[in-house]
């Protein structure tokens, strides 16, 4: 069973069908209905950002082949905030005659993390040296093949280092499968990568071919979670100019339709590898919001729906600060009228009811004559925000 929240009994226009209830889906709703659309939500959780920004939130479970298909009944086209559920379902979909995009062929070529890596080293885009691991003789194999330390990972449901372990020696070995639940999740091995700077680029894909690629930026990490980006990323025109190649590329090679967030290591001597591809609208592109005429969100919306990419161009230099929170509490956020009094910074609450370590609970963004000066106007903001213990 499943329950229904309609907030408004008007004739249909064009409806947008997201599976995924999170912040993202709260931000492309709102970019949606300004474009005088409707938006669906199907989410497991009661409880969550988009619920009440929409037009209809289901609450149901979206691995049951019938909910989807009672979903994708009343809206035009189905996209995802996320990466959890399985190709063969959205496939299911698409045999039907529903429109998802990306679709299911993109995600099965995307959502497992090994897939992912096959699949743009066969397009010749340098990444990680990998392995799979199947076995403890694989993990063996790996660990004299890749050397210590290197990076055991689970081909899915990872995220904000959730599902990663770092190998030290061949003592970590069986704590580092058994945290990740064993064998039979699925998990493969990535050799470990001294990188300089992290670096990630938003890119759209449309319906009809047409692309738009967003500056290349600095994604600052604390503990594997995103903290800060910096737009754009203080690099040489060499390393731009091959991002956005390899973005273009790695996009193509997926047969991507929408917004993706493409991740990169960049090593000594401008060596630059491909880590990850993010099959939807990403953290990293935040910023977009304040600082492009087109959001990542709009841009989104506008390529699903088959509408002109718009302008991506930076309006000037900016930065975003995650909304981490510290500790276990209700997520109602402290110090507000604090931030709000910080010029320059724009504020982003997501809404949550519950904070847990390191739980993304908002983001501020700013603008500034240069990346830092930007961050350092939303960290100041960010700093005066914290959630109920």
């Amino acid at each position: 069973m499943h329950r229904v929240f309609v907030n408004s009994n008007s004739p249909r226009p064009v409806t947008i069908g997201i599976l995924g209830g999170g912040q993202l889906a709260l931000m492309l709703a709102r970019t949606a209905s300004q474009l005088g659309m409707r938006v669906h939500v199907l989410e497991p959780a009661t409880n969550c950002p988009a619920q009440h920004a929409v037009a209809e939130f289901r609450s149901g479970d979206w691995s049951d082949p019938a909910i989807l298909l009672e979903f994708a009944k009343d809206v035009d086209v189905i996209t995802l905030e996320n990466e959890f559920i399985g190709a063969g379902l959205l496939a299911d979909l698409e045999q039907r005659g529903h429109v998802v995009l990306p679709s299911s062929k993109t995600m099965r070529l995307v959502q497992d993390k090994l897939v992912q890596k096959e699949t743009l080293s066969r397009a010749g885009i340098p990444v990680v040296e990998f392995e799979s691991v199947t076995s403890e003789q694989d993990l063996t194999r790996v660990s004299a093949t890749l050397g210590f330390p290197f990076v055991l990972k689970r081909r899915t449901f990872g995220y904000d280092g959730t599902g990663n372990v770092t190998v030290s020696s061949a003592q970590e070995l069986e704590s580092a499968v058994q945290h990740l639940g064993g064998y039979k999740t699925g998990l493969y091995a990535e050799k470990w990568c001294p990188f300089t700077m992290e670096l990630a680029i938003m890119i759209t894909r449309s319906s009809t071919g047409e692309t738009a690629l967003y500056p290349v930026v600095e994604s600052r990490q604390d503990n594997h979670v995103c903290s800060s980006v910096l737009a754009p990323a203080d690099i040489s025109d060499e390393v731009f100019n091959l991002a956005r190649e390899m973005a273009l590329r790695a996009v193509d090679a997926i047969e991507g339709v929408g917004t993706f967030g493409i991740e990169f290591f960049l090593l000594q001597d401008n060596v630059l590898l491909l880590n990850e591809i993010a099959p939807r609208v990403h953290n990293s592109g935040h910023y977009t919001l304040e600082a492009c005429d087109c959001s990542q969100f709009e841009n989104h919306i506008r390529a699903i729906r088959g509408l002109p990419l718009g302008n991506t161009e930076l309006r000037s230099y900016a930065a975003m600060v995650n909304l981490l929170a510290k500790s276990n509490g209700s997520g109602a956020p402290c110090g507000i009228g604090e931030a709000l009094a910080v010029p320059g910074a724009r504020i982003h609450l997501y809404g949550k009811l519950r904070a847990t370590p390191g739980r993304k609970m908002g983001h501020v963004t700013a603008l500034g004559d240069s990346a830092e000066e930007a961050l350092a106007t939303a960290t100041r903001a960010a700093n005066c925000i914290h959630f109920e213990n």
